[in-house]
């Protein structure tokens, strides 16, 4: 829930996404830092072009990932780790798609919309337990899809790093810092 939350999740999925590609088997077609064609389409409010979607840079795709994805799982408002796991999710599967997956994860009504019930229901949860339950929930909607075989070894690896990062960061948020040191950073500062 830091400002840099959202930066660190950026990089993370930035690093799963990879960047150019235009495989014929991902119904996303050309595709840059995972932002597709169609998507940059709809961010543009016109068709792009393949050329556009290859240009993409990280800089470039940040304003868009954070409107589309992070607002619309109300990123901010979520605790630190299950921000990441959701986003991650987010953009692999849409919005709509992983605040499913976290409803189902709270066993609350699972209209894909991330509202007050949604986040009340996150109070005095098992964070740790959420993010594993939300992530495997995640997997079982993935196995499901006609892509699984092609795609479903590094979709696998992907949701397990996502996990392993996501439990990290709601470890190091739970740690109190340390005397004398900056909370955001953990750097020593001047008493």
């Amino acid at each position: 829930m830091s400002a840099t939350t959202f930066e660190r999740a950026l990089a993370l999925v930035l690093t799963h996404e990879g960047g150019w590609s235009d495989d014929p088997a991902d119904p996303g077609g050309a595709t840059n830092l995972g932002v597709t064609i169609g998507t940059l389409s709809l961010w543009l409010g016109r068709p792009a072009t393949r050329a556009e979607v290859r240009a993409l840079t990280p800089a470039t795709v940040a304003p868009l990932y954070r409107r589309r994805f992070w607002d619309a799982i109300q990123g901010d408002a979520l605790p630190a780790g299950l921000d990441v796991a959701l986003f991650d999710f987010a953009v692999n599967s849409g919005p709509k798609r992983a605040v499913i997956g976290l409803q189902r994860a709270l066993d609350v009504a699972d209209d894909g919309r991330l509202g007050p019930v949604t986040l009340a229901a996150l109070a005095d949860r098992d964070r740790p337990g959420l993010i594993g339950a939300v992530c495997d929930g995640r997997l079982a909607f993935l196995r499901t899809l006609s892509t699984w075989p092609r795609f479903g070894r590094g979709w696998t690896r992907r949701v397990e790093e996502v996990r392993a990062a996501s439990l990290a960061l709601h470890a190091a948020a739970d740690r109190p810092a340390a005397p004398n040191t900056c909370p955001a950073c953990g750097k020593p500062v001047a008493a």
